[in-house]
């Protein structure tokens, strides 16, 4: 088991920044892929960017590419997305998750434990 905690979302103007972070609790942290979704009003949970169980080798989706950028602090027992450049339609709940194998998958059915999410509102 683990428990993911996130924090750090909040209302900014467009062209801002925040950095969003989760922190897991229970099993070792590095026992899991890390992946942060998010959820806007009416639409399906979509994969942001994801991070592997070892060796750092992230993935991101298109659209936020080259603005944010996901590590992993295992000392910490914490991963975080650093949100860049924001966009109105960057406004999200924000979830972090966790899946008990070493890679990233961008479909939200294969991840085994998630957080409460936080929201990210983007103003223009």
């Amino acid at each position: 088991q683990v428990q993911l905690v996130e924090s750090g979302g909040g209302l900014v103007q467009a062209g801002g920044s925040l950095r969003l972070s989760c922190a897991a609790s229970g099993r070792t942290f590095s026992s899991y892929a890390m992946g942060w979704f998010r959820q806007a009003p009416g639409k399906e949970r979509e994969f942001v960017a994801g991070i592997r169980r070892i060796g750092g080798i992230t993935y991101y989706t298109d659209s936020v590419k080259g603005r944010f950028t996901i590590s992993r602090d295992s000392a910490k027992n914490t991963v975080y997305l650093q949100l860049n450049s924001l966009k109105p339609e960057d406004t999200a709940v924000y979830y972090c998750a966790a899946r008990s194998v070493a890679v990233v998958s961008t479909d939200p059915y294969e991840y085994d434990y998630w957080g409460q999410g936080t929201q990210v509102t983007v103003s223009s």
